[in-house]
């Protein structure tokens, strides 16, 4: 299989047979072996009886359904975990995506990339409520990642399927891939893409999803920085508390010997105490998270490292 498009529907009823006839009009031509899975996430407006409809219709088209509704990224690593094709594509079912930009997405991994990443340069969305969060979301991601993409947020991206195979989604992580490829190596660009207004179904984005995002940012954050050296993170912490502990200390002491000062009337008794009890309690914190760090990758037989390639090596 050459090509995989992985689409996450929820309540999509009104656009699921119009979005595979889309896809199927824009990849025939192309004279490529794909194939189309559809994600159902607890539909509950009848998406799934359409979708078992072209099914049957089609044997392309592969169907994924959930007992309930488990959010967006599970629906994406279902699909991820369940694509055959050596590039995978993951779309949105809402129609505001362009399946035509899927070929010029793989031409683009034919340059040598390992991620493209699809950039809604002119949005069709609310500018209050969706565009402006967005922008602010991107740039604040961009910074702490070091990834810099203007459109994390768009669905529409194309994996060669060895990237996504190192990388584990929950949360609300899917918007982060790029992100978490590059931590092993991989190489992301984005491109433009067109983006189209929604003319059927509800949306099912608000606000409080962006402070969702912001959350798993500080997952992320840690996961590309201190994955593997989480006393690394603490234990920096925890020396500067200490260290400023003992300045606080001493000169608690040198007002005590010095200016006859009583240690009970002095404040920086209590804030030397707070320090040195801090930076004890962040170096155990590193502590432990590295003996969770040895459990993980040793318990796994995970690797900390990965590898492009070999020559002269036997499978």
């Amino acid at each position: 299989m050459d090509l995989s498009i992985v689409v996450p529907l929820y309540n999509e009823a009104e656009n699921v047979r119009a979005v595979c006839d889309e896809i199927r009009a824009a990849l025939d031509p192309e004279n490529c072996r794909y194939e189309i899975l559809l994600i159902d996430d607890g539909s509950q407006d009848g998406s799934w009886d359409v979708m078992r409809e072209l099914a049957g219709e089609d044997s392309r088209i592969r169907l994924i359904r959930f007992r309930r509704n488990f959010g967006q990224t599970a629906a994406m690593a279902a699909g991820f975990d369940h694509a055959r094709g050596k590039v995978i594509v993951p779309m949105d079912g809402d129609l505001q995506n362009d399946p035509r930009d899927i070929s010029r997405l793989v031409a683009r991994l034919k340059e040598g990339y390992d991620v493209v990443s699809g950039w809604r340069k002119k949005r069709q969305d609310k500018a209050l409520s969706r565009r402006l969060p967005s922008v602010i979301a991107n740039r604040l991601i961009s910074r702490m990642t070091g990834v810099v993409l203007h459109d994390y947020g768009c669905t529409l991206k194309a994996y060669r399927r060895e990237v996504l195979d190192g990388v584990n989604l929950y949360g609300e992580l899917h918007r982060f891939v790029p992100a978490l490829a590059s931590q092993i190596g991989a190489r992301v660009t984005e491109i433009e893409v067109n983006h189209r207004p929604r003319n059927a179904g509800v949306s099912k984005y608000g606000i409080d999803r962006t402070l969702r995002v912001i959350l798993d940012l500080l997952t992320v954050r840690f996961l590309l920085g201190y994955a593997t050296r989480p006393l690394q993170l603490f234990g920096k912490w925890g020396l500067l508390a200490i260290l400023l502990g003992g300045v606080s200390g001493l000169t608690t002491l040198y007002m005590k010997l010095f200016e006859g000062l009583n240690l009970n009337r002095n404040p920086l008794l209590i804030l030397t105490a707070f320090l040195l009890f801090s930076g004890v309690q962040f170096i155990a914190l590193g502590l432990l998270g590295e003996l969770v760090t040895r459990t993980y990758y040793e318990g796994q037989g995970k690797p900390v490292y990965t590898i492009r390639s070999k020559v002269n090596f036997e499978d």
